[in-house]
């Protein structure tokens, strides 16, 4: 019998539900992780996943597996590092229940992550932000809900997956209107509306006419939006976006970028980083910091701060000091 999968049950359901209560969100990215592993094992020795045992998933194999996401699957070197972390999370599980495959869970272990390059954040700017808020054809429902999805993005900077988890009952609407949601390491945050992003919400909810239950920006059959709808409708309408404004056709706009966008609208308002990482749900300040290595006017402004290199001739160094002079004259 195959001591792989009744292992890795376990371990979804006495780690990861048991002992971590880990988030929905952390148990289907690890779900993923091993149903590409299984399906590339399976692939690589033509045993099935349901026969597979711990040592059929080696070091060479996982190796193998992490360097096929990268050349065959196009991942990035973080998403791989991400899989490893997954794997590691089971082995490490595995190690304490399975002695008698510790040599080949301590190979696999011992495979180190992968460095990865740090790239400055892309954003949108103002005429661009405007370009594709008023892309989406609001004389369709589904053109209405798109806009709005798109205008509230990047007005508060949430995530894809808070985005498409709101509720009807999220949103307040009075005198001081806010959107409440539950982001990542189940932290709760509530974001401040601006008067525009209100007007939308206000037909929006009137259009819907749906309970506080309903999802906020549902598909045509009711059900929430996935994370690749939201990304085929971005897609489409920075198509549609670019014939107005040529600057988005060399840009790569995903519904990460949206959030991007926020966080420097913020920063150039002039709001410090801190309330920005309070904003975004950034657990650390590090993070926010990103921000500010993107920021080229930031950047401009300091160096307009700087004497020009160049301009003056050097001036010649005066003693402050009568004894200093003296000994200077030596």
């Amino acid at each position: 019998m195959s001591d792989l999968a009744p292992l890795l049950q376990r371990f979804f359901t006495d780690k990861l539900d048991g002992q971590m209560n880990a988030s929905a969100h952390t148990k289907a990215a690890y779900a993923d992780a091993f149903r590409l592993l299984l399906t590339y094992a399976h692939q690589r020795t033509g045993t099935s996943p349901s026969a597979l045992t711990l040592t059929d998933l080696d070091a060479d194999l996982i190796g193998a597996f992490l360097q096929h996401l990268e050349d065959e699957r196009g991942n990035s070197a973080s998403t791989r590092n991400a899989r490893r972390a997954a794997l590691r999370s089971f082995f490490t599980y595995a190690s304490y229940r399975a002695p008698g495959a510790i040599a080949t869970i301590s190979q696999v272990l011992a495979i180190p992550a992968k460095r990865t390059k740090t790239t400055i954040v892309s954003f949108l700017t103002h005429t661009e932000a405007d370009a594709l808020i008023a892309a989406p054809d609001t004389t369709t429902w589904i053109g209405r809900r798109d806009r709005l999805l798109l205008h509230l993005a990047i007005q508060t900077g949430l995530r894809v997956s808070e985005l498409i988890s709101l509720r009807v009952g999220d949103v307040e609407i009075g005198p001081h209107s806010q959107l409440r949601c539950l982001g990542k390491g189940r932290k709760h945050r509530v974001i401040p509306l601006q008067k525009p992003t209100v007007r939308l919400l206000n037909a929006w909810l009137v259009e819907l006419g749906t309970g506080p239950t309903a999802p906020l920006f549902p598909t045509s059959r009711g059900t929430p939006l996935s994370r690749a709808a939201v990304a085929k409708l971005l897609a489409r309408h920075v198509t549609v976006a670019s014939g107005r404004c040529p600057s988005l056709r060399g840009k790569n706009v995903t519904p990460h970028t949206l959030r991007h966008t926020c966080a420097m609208m913020l920063l150039h308002a002039g709001i410090d980083t801190a309330s920005i990482a309070l904003w975004l749900g950034h657990a650390t300040i590090q993070t926010t910091q990103a921000y500010l290595h993107a920021d080229l006017e930031l950047k401009r402004r300091s160096l307009d701060r700087l004497a020009p290199i160049g301009d003056h001739p050097p001036a010649r160094y005066q003693a402050s000091d009568a004894l200093i002079a003296f000994l200077t004259d030596r």
